[in-house]
């Protein structure tokens, strides 16, 4: 069973508390972060961020997260950037033509950041999409190892549409999943597509019903925790790093990885599992 242990929030007069806009749970050596802003479809704003940001730090540092589900609370993952901020920096943007551009980008690059430190995860992360995940709500769920989605969830990338450029590494991360042409449709039209056009395209490992979506990547997770998580954290850095190997530096990676492991406590125990004909029991050691 998944038990909250979000710190108690502080008091913030007239607006939700900061940390209460990302909560965390865990059961075990799974955890789940839910952005949790569901009058506004938890709509990123800096607090968000920064809240999200300090739970992934938390989890970062305790060794005994073995896997991370991130989802929202309410009807949507994410509609995206908040309105309001949008509209500072067009503003900010019109009043200063020419000017403005460096505050601009710099303000946005350190919003990105924030919400991409799911990246930061040494351990596996899924998405559970329900509901919107649009815009630099879906860059989050892009910034996970895979995604389950609900077959009627809008999922899209429609920065073009608001007169923007795509931001929150959109341009890198999709054409990576989804093939370059794939990518480009999205990215320059701004269409939504729902979950069985996103599993279809392979932007989504999974569709299901919506009442299915968050259990089902609840199981995967505990599924991938029971794996050695020395050996997992390892595979998640080898993906990572894939992106701009070489096969021969891939290989030699591999090797080093695979002689390391051999080292471990874990190792053992698989290999007496298998002849035993049990289940596993690993430690992490």
């Amino acid at each position: 069973m998944l038990r909250d242990v979000t710190r108690p929030p502080r008091e913030t007069p007239n607006r939700m508390a900061a940390n209460e806009l990302v909560r965390l749970t865990r059961d075990g050596d799974i955890a789940l972060l839910l952005l949790d802003d569901p009058d506004r479809r938890n709509a990123m704003t800096r607090a968000m961020g920064e809240a999200f940001r300090d739970r992934i730090a938390e989890l970062c540092g305790d060794a005994s997260v073995r896997a991370v589900v991130v989802s929202g609370n309410g009807r949507a993952f994410s509609a995206g950037g908040d309105l309001d901020m949008l509209e500072r920096q067009a503003k900010l943007g019109a009043e200063s033509p020419g000017q403005a551009w460096r505050a601009i980008r710099d303000e946005m690059a350190s919003f990105y950041r924030l919400f991409l430190s799911i990246r930061d995860l040494p351990c596996p992360t899924i998405a559970a999409i329900q509901g919107a995940a649009v815009g630099a709500g879906l860059c989050v769920a892009l910034g996970c190892d895979f995604r389950y989605v609900a077959g009627d969830a809008q999922l899209g990338l429609n920065f073009a549409r608001l007169g923007v450029h795509p931001g929150m590494a959109a341009t890198w991360t999709l054409p990576r999943l989804v093939g370059p042409g794939q990518a480009a449709e999205l990215l320059y039209t701004g269409r939504l597509i729902d979950g069985v056009e996103a599993h279809r395209i392979g932007l989504a490992n999974r569709v299901l019903p919506t009442a299915e979506v968050l259990p089902a990547a609840l199981a995967t997770a505990r599924e991938m925790a029971a794996n050695a998580p020395i050996a997992v954290r390892a595979i998640k850095q080898a993906l990572r790093r894939s992106e701009a190997a070489s096969l021969e530096d891939q290989l030699q990676f591999e090797a080093t990885e695979q002689a390391r492991t051999f080292e471990t406590r874990d190792a053992r125990e698989g290999i007496a599992s298998i002849r035993e004909r049990r289940a596993p029991r690993f430690d992490g050691r």
